[in-house]
């Protein structure tokens, strides 16, 4: 860290830091036009890209997690990922719901930690029902005090009974469930009553043995005990769950409700425990991802995510950047858009103008949306003339994440729909950071594994 820091603290616009896996490689001769920081994280030749190999290199510190923002050093908090399941559920309810009013519609999923900890904000913003169930009392109650879940539960009958009676009062309600998953999907598939609507995932499946997943019958307590003290055991438990999870969705989906993968490598676990996943010959499975059957259309008509930092550190630069934003999307609005466009517009604008309210700043004075090429472009000309003419204090950081257009080759995410056999293949990624090199980003970063699992 103190390496790192020096050398950005004396580097010049000829010079480029060049960071590999968390370890600063040194500071190297470049121009102005050139990135000023080039990242990797991750990087492993194919033959021995696995997870087994990834934990011994991590273990001997020569190789580091590739998770996609927080790897390149542009975290914004859990701010993107409230966003990013907010409009998730929002285009997930007009496209099987066929509706964009949610109120008194049931959002279940589960996890309340460091980024699935959103889902319970992008619920309320949403105007539904969303009970996230979370096993770790410690995660429930700091979600709980920081305002973004509204209630919880301490029992299947309390979170059934409310449930219920939210699903009447037809007001948005961020309900948290302290138990496990598995133990809530199993109630909810035994009840006589249809009592949800749409149903996820956010466990840390993408590290299912070590505490990102957590098995049916043992309290927190006892599990981390058990991871500890018997490996084995503790996967066989954790498999076991992920049938039974599987089970109880399969139910209810036959029923009618709604269930997605959030790229969170649940339906690749569960099929990989046994489950009833319906895994097939092209390596799909029953139920698609959301980037698959969601988003994916979006990101195809070049919505992405555009994200933006005040590195005045002044939430007055912050304020006046989210009126920049909304005046220039309401203004492309009403030039006309296409009739597709028009409901992305409209969720952007309403998210931008809820930000403040919905207090999303944790840290930096950041701020996201997704926009087209046309909202990109006109935001940052507005940005430069606000600073230029000292309406805002500082200089902006723009910066992007994994689910820009061609930012990310995951065949259960971002690629999980694409037919032609190429989804599996790394050449998409690989050529937009080598692009973006010479067409003016400041720095670029490339990744191998992390949240998508290995």
């Amino acid at each position: 860290f103190r390496l790192v820091m020096h050398y950005l603290s004396i580097m010049t616009d000829e010079q480029t830091l060049v960071m590999y896996s968390g370890h600063p490689l040194g500071l190297f001769p470049s121009s102005p036009s050139s990135p000023r920081a080039v990242v990797t994280n991750g990087m492993m030749i194919p033959n021995y890209s696995s997870k087994e190999n990834y934990d011994k290199l991590f273990a001997l510190g020569v190789t580091m997690y590739g998770q996609m923002t927080a790897g390149s050093y542009c975290y914004i908090g859990p701010q993107g990922i409230v966003h990013g399941t907010t409009l998730t559920v929002l285009n997930a309810a007009r496209r099987h719901l066929n509706t964009s009013e949610l109120a008194g519609r049931v959002f279940l999923t589960s996890g309340l930690g460091g980024m699935s900890g959103a889902q319970a904000k992008a619920a309320t913003i949403c105007g539904c029902v969303g009970v996230i169930a979370e096993v770790n009392k410690t995660a429930l109650e700091k979600r709980h005090n920081q305002g973004w879940l509204m209630e919880i539960a301490d029992s299947l009958d309390k979170c059934i009974e409310r449930i219920k009676e939210a699903r009447k009062e037809k007001k948005p309600l961020s309900l948290g469930f302290h138990g496990n998953i598995v133990d809530l999907w199993e109630r909810l598939a035994s009840e006589d009553e249809m009592l949800v609507d749409m149903g996820s995932d956010q466990t840390s499946l993408h590290n299912p043995y070590n505490g990102g997943y957590y098995p049916a019958g043992l309290t927190f307590e006892e599990a981390n005990q058990l991871m500890t003290n018997d490996a084995g055991k503790f996967k066989d438990a954790v498999q076991t769950s992920l049938k039974r999870q599987v089970a109880a969705i399969n139910k209810l989906s036959s029923r009618g409700m709604y269930f997605f993968d959030y790229g969170n490598a649940f339906l690749l676990e569960a099929s990989r425990a046994g489950a009833d996943v319906g895994l097939k010959e092209d390596g799909t499975f029953r139920y698609p991802s959301y980037v698959q059957d969601i988003m994916g259309n979006i990101f195809s008509l070049g919505f992405g995510p555009f994200r933006w930092v005040c590195t005045s550190g002044f939430p007055e630069d912050l304020e006046v950047s989210d009126k920049i934003a909304t005046d220039v999307l309401e203004h492309i609005m009403k030039q006309g858009v296409p009739k597709e466009v028009k409901p992305q517009y409209e969720d952007n604008i309403n998210w931008i103008k809820k930000a403040q309210e919905n207090k999303l700043v944790v840290g930096s004075q950041a701020r996201i949306l997704y926009s087209d090429q046309n909202g990109r472009v006109a935001i940052a000309l507005a940005f430069n003339e606000a600073i230029a003419d000292k309406r805002i204090k500082g200089p902006i950081v723009v910066s992007r994440d994994h689910h820009d257009v061609s930012g990310t080759d995951s065949p259960y995410r971002e690629t999980s729909n694409i037919f032609d056999g190429s989804n599996i293949c790394a050449d998409m990624a690989v050529q937009n950071v080598i692009g973006d090199s010479f067409r003016g980003a400041t720095w670029v970063s490339l990744h191998n594994g992390g949240g998508v699992g290995w």
